[in-house]
């Protein structure tokens, strides 16, 4: 089986050595790391390297940041979104890997957050920040409707951050009309599903409530208070291929130095 994963590690160089324990130990083929923040000639390539694993970077200082990490050769790399060309920020990688004569395309992808303070009395749907998570979620959608054209493998990984249904947060009373569960995020992320993608932990879970992302404040990992945010989306090619589809918490969520987010992973028969 080979084994696809995607990870907001939340600082390469900060979680470094808990990042190569992980590799050791869950054994990925192809990684999708989001918020790497830092430049490419600041990652840690060289210690990828000696694991196995090729490398494709779109850096960017302090901030955001995406990487595929891959056993096997990392082809046609396209940094940022090609509906999106005038965007300076660092939020998605795209690439093609050939596994067994099987030619899968993947992306990394980070979404905006889109939150923050708001300014005398905004509404959370008029500030800028807002907007762009916004504007990013509609470019996102133009480039990947035109990638399903292809009839090809293809699986997008990321951080979202957005909450798709009730289940996929702790408290959605709470959440709701807030940023992660804003009515107008979760309908931009269901035109990106709708476009013909598969949720594929939803697909094998359907009513299994396990979350991906954990809160630093307020002890929300100790009690589970967590929301799934992250995703492998499979076009219909690849979901015909996927045998299992799961949240890797435990061993990652749990240590010392640890990301707020986990591991979602998925495994294709390309045998």
């Amino acid at each position: 089986m080979t084994k696809i994963v995607s990870f907001n590690v939340n600082s390469v160089n900060a979680r470094l050595e808990n990042i190569k324990n992980w590799l050791k130990i869950s054994n990925p083929d192809i990684i999708l790391l989001q918020e790497l923040k830092c430049m490419e000639e600041k990652f840690p390539k060289e210690q990828f390297l000696d694991l196995g694993y090729d490398c494709a970077i779109y850096g960017q200082k302090s901030y955001n940041g995406v990487a595929i990490l891959s056993k096997y050769k990392i082809e046609d790399v396209t940094k940022g979104l090609l509906t999106f060309s005038d965007d300076q920020q660092a939020r998605y990688i795209e690439a093609v890997i050939i596994i067994n004569q099987y030619a899968i395309r993947v992306a990394s992808i980070y979404v905006p957050n889109g939150g923050g303070e708001l300014q005398n009395n905004e509404k959370l749907e008029d500030s800028a920040k807002f907007k762009y998570k916004i504007d990013f979620f509609d470019k996102l959608k133009n480039h990947l409707s035109n990638l399903l054209k292809y009839n090809e493998i293809q699986i997008f990984g990321g951080d979202f951050n957005v909450a798709i249904d009730e289940i996929d947060c702790y408290d959605a009373q709470k959440f709701r009309g807030d940023i992660l569960f804003h009515d107008l995020e979760r309908k931009k992320m269901r035109e990106i599903i709708n476009l013909g993608l598969c949720d594929s932990f939803r697909s094998f879970n359907n009513d299994q409530q396990l979350f991906s992302w954990w809160d630093y404040r307020g002890n929300a990992w100790q009690y589970n208070k967590g929301c799934r945010i992250d995703y492998l989306l499979t076009s219909p090619k690849a979901s015909d291929l996927i045998k299992d589809s799961f949240i890797e918490d435990k061993g990652v969520r749990d240590q010392v130095k640890a990301s707020d987010h986990c591991p979602v992973c998925l495994t294709l028969d390309l045998n």
